[in-house]
């Protein structure tokens, strides 16, 4: 298959012709769903990467993966396609394997959600042992960071970008330049307030916010946006209904996100309509109150 660049995008479907790959993708009460959803409803192609097992050791157990899969299939539009991939990406070469499946099934990979996060394993610092602090870098942080390295390899020779920004095809023709790849990558809020019972969790969580610019700059002469997004507290189906109801109250609105709030962020960022926003930490909380 060929390896050019994607077609232009209709206005009304910004992510026509293109494939976005989107990890975490196991829950239909998940942001990953959400994301994948939404992606899907501008026009996008997808690879679905899912992990049930980690789910099926969590309380609020695990969800069919192919009824997940069959929700995000319903919102494609005509044209576009859905592939499925599971992968442990505690394994050093999953994520290879991920991005060269989406490459060989589609002939090219235009954008790169991160979405994929443990939970449990975790706790305050005199709680966790060396083997949780390595299992969450492993997930959260290690994972993400070798996703975008086997993106950015396939990528590379594909957009070239000129210093400055954009080809040299479209300063010729006198278009506006644009960085036509898109990573998102996922933090969460441990930089905005204190998260003393996620230790493990936030210290990985962590490097991905302090890493976004460093990955950014590099990424961008190969052509590609990468931004990070902290979704805040985000009602997935984890909250017993006690804790729900708390929370609901710190919101002004009175409510707790809910996965498709942070997937509007993130799918926009793939869009050229995001052209001119890489190396942010973007934090979507709706007026969170800590």
């Amino acid at each position: 298959m060929s390896s050019a660049p994607s077609p232009a995008p209709s206005p009304g479907l910004p992510l026509t012709g293109r494939t976005v790959v989107v990890t975490g993708v196991s829950r239909r009460a998940g942001i990953g769903h959400a994301v994948a959803c939404r992606a899907a409803d501008l026009g996008a192609s997808l690879l679905c990467h899912h992990f049930s097992p980690h789910d099926a050791e969590q309380p609020w157990g695990a969800d069919s993966v192919g009824a997940t899969l069959d929700s995000v299939r319903g919102h494609l539009v005509a044209g576009a396609r859905l592939i499925d991939i599971e992968a442990d990406v505690r394994d050093p070469e999953a994520p290879q394997a991920v991005i060269e499946y989406a490459v060989r099934s589609f002939g090219t990979v235009d954008a790169l959600v991160c979405n994929q996060a443990s939970s449990g394993r975790d706790g305050a610092l005199e709680r966790i042992t060396a083997a949780d602090l390595d299992h969450h870098w492993a997930v959260d942080a290690r994972a993400s960071l070798l996703l975008v390295q086997a993106y950015a390899e396939h990528a590379a020779g594909r957009y070239e970008a000129e210093p400055g920004g954009g080809s040299g095809e479209s300063r010729e023709s006198g278009e506006d330049a644009v960085l036509p790849g898109s990573v998102v990558l996922m933090t969460s809020g441990q930089g905005l307030g204190p998260m003393p019972e996620e230790i493990a969790y936030c210290t990985a969580k962590a490097a991905l916010a302090g890493i976004t610019p460093s990955l950014a700059a590099g990424l961008a002469e190969r052509g590609i946006r990468l931004n990070s997004v902290n979704p805040g507290p985000v009602d997935t189906g984890y909250m017993d209904a006690a804790t729900l109801r708390a929370v609901d109250a710190i919101f002004p609105s009175g409510r707790t996100a809910r996965p498709q709030d942070p997937a509007r962020l993130i799918c926009w960022l793939l869009t050229d309509d995001a052209s001119w926003v890489t190396g942010q930490v973007i934090s979507a909380e709706g007026g969170f109150r800590r």
